[in-house]
């Protein structure tokens, strides 16, 4: 069996390590081959991760990224649409809800190869978000969705998705939490900035409804302000092109930092007074580390984070911000919401018993 697996931003790195793992120490007969569409293109927000969590270098390259979201999602649909014809795959592999997700999914279904959703059936309800419609799409363009959460099975089953092809599996980024907590990294700068443990907010922003609204970005560093407690923000490349461009400088309690790698994330996000972003991944990143999150948007996927009480959704409000970062609310909770780690491994059983259910079914046909 032959798996072609579409990867292209961050968290997808990280869900794919885990799962491109669990294929080489249960099924080393299965052929996945990676493909990296080039839509991270920055050595620290890309290159960093196939080293830290030790992913096979691709065996595709794209180099897509920096246009808008349609150019990338063009470019991408007709340089996989060459790939899928000359590598032939029985499955490919997208995850989450990027542009690449979408390119993946969409290739593979109009060349009739059977697509598998890996975090499928999340909605914000929020369909000025490029990742929401991205998510609609792949979902339902796929052979296989793989859901993290009961809600996002309700939500695929409300859709009219038949029940055959929605799969409970748990999150895979529960799996990664689980195998990399041991070989989390402190950045080499930390020190430097002479914080304490437990004493800053550690803050993501990058999401286009942020970047791109000047109003907005303001509202959220106005608000990192007002907290007045030490704030660490590995700047995303958008996001530092975006604050050059509205001439925002950040606060003196914000200490802007170099993208940073998933085992030095995980050392931040464990070792920080709470969590503050307006990224679906880290929202979770939180709730693995044990870290109540403030979220930086009107809306989020993580549903069930927010009705635990261990997510506060803020938008760019200012003072709920500060009062967010201020409140000293402690991770309260022993529940288990996205599965027990184990997420991969269903995804592969699940995967080859249907080509498997596939080969008896036609060489019965041809007899």
């Amino acid at each position: 069996m032959k798996i072609l697996t579409v990867i292209g931003a961050r968290p997808q790195f990280i869900k794919a390590a885990v799962v491109s793992r669990a294929f080489r120490e249960h099924r080393p007969d299965v052929q996945e081959l990676l493909v990296h569409t080039g839509q991270h293109y920055d050595a620290n927000m890309s290159d960093v991760f196939f080293d830290e969590l030790k992913i096979p270098r691709p065996a595709h390259n794209l180099g897509i990224g920096g246009g808008t979201h349609g150019q990338n999602t063009g470019r991408m649909l007709e340089k996989l649409e060459e790939l899928m014809l000359l590598e032939k795959p029985d499955w490919v592999l997208v995850y989450g809800d990027t542009d690449s997700t979408l390119a993946g999914a969409l290739a593979a279904s109009k060349l009739h190869i059977k697509v598998a959703h890996v975090e499928a059936g999340l909605r914000s309800f929020n369909r000025r978000m490029p990742e929401e419609i991205n998510r609609i799409l792949a979902d339902h363009v796929s052979t296989l969705l793989f859901a993290p959460t009961r809600l996002a099975v309700k939500n695929l089953r409300d859709e009219g998705v038949p029940s055959e092809k929605i799969h409970p599996v748990g999150d895979v980024m529960c799996d990664a939490a689980v195998f990399y907590k041991q070989h989390a990294r402190k950045p080499i700068w930390f020190d430097s900035l002479c914080l304490d443990i437990d004493k800053f907010v550690l803050c993501t922003v990058h999401r286009a409804e942020n970047t791109d609204d000047p109003d907005r970005m303001r509202g959220i560093f106005q608000g990192l302000e007002k907290s007045g407690i030490p704030v660490v923000l590995p700047l995303h490349p958008r996001t530092r092109a975006k604050l050059k461009q509205m001439n925002l400088v950040l606060p003196s309690n914000v200490h802007g930092v170099d993208p940073v790698g998933y085992l030095e994330m995980i050392w931040l996000e464990a070792n920080c007074r709470l969590v503050a972003t307006d990224s679906g991944g880290v929202q979770k990143e939180a709730y693995f580390n044990k870290k109540y999150c403030v979220t930086l948007r009107e809306e989020t996927e993580w549903i069930e984070l927010v009705e635990a009480g261990l997510n506060d959704v803020v938008g760019s409000n200012p003072e709920k911000i500060a009062e967010a970062l201020q409140s000293g609310r402690k991770f309260l909770s022993e529940s288990y919401l996205y599965g027990s780690g184990q997420a991969a491994e269903q995804i592969i059983a699940r995967l080859v018993k249907t080509v498997e259910v596939k080969t008896v079914a036609d060489r019965i046909s041809q007899d």
